[in-house]
């Protein structure tokens, strides 16, 4: 079955850390762009970065450049976002989601992970 799985989400102080990873199954991720998204309540979702097929980074959001990173791991077929001098306003649901290379659009989502930033 090919689905990705979030977890790492919860609840911390402003300033703190998280790391979220995105689970892949049914497909790797050498042949898949892999992408973070969030969506705060009331608000559209907005994309945060991605590690291409090939381990380029993208980087979409300029409020989180220095203070959130992407990785990833072929052996463990996961992918990592590591979240740092969290800010309430960072408080959303994370998505991971994949692209087969060479595509347009994000077409496995996950379900999401919660993460609150309390100031």
């Amino acid at each position: 079955q090919v689905q990705v799985v979030e977890s790492g989400g919860g609840l911390v102080q402003a300033g703190g850390s998280l790391r979220l990873a995105c689970a892949a199954s049914g497909f790797t991720l050498n042949n898949h762009d892999m992408g973070w998204f969030r969506q705060a309540p009331g608000k559209e979702r907005e994309f945060i970065n991605a590690i291409t097929w090939d381990g380029g980074i993208i980087y979409a959001r300029e409020s989180v450049k220095g203070r959130f990173a992407i990785s990833r791991d072929n052996a463990l077929n996961t992918v990592y976002l590591q979240m740092n001098s969290l800010r309430p306003e960072d408080s959303a649901v994370y998505y991971c989601a994949a692209r087969v290379r060479d595509s347009v659009s994000y077409d496995i989502w996950g379900q999401g992970t919660h993460v609150t930033v309390s100031s």
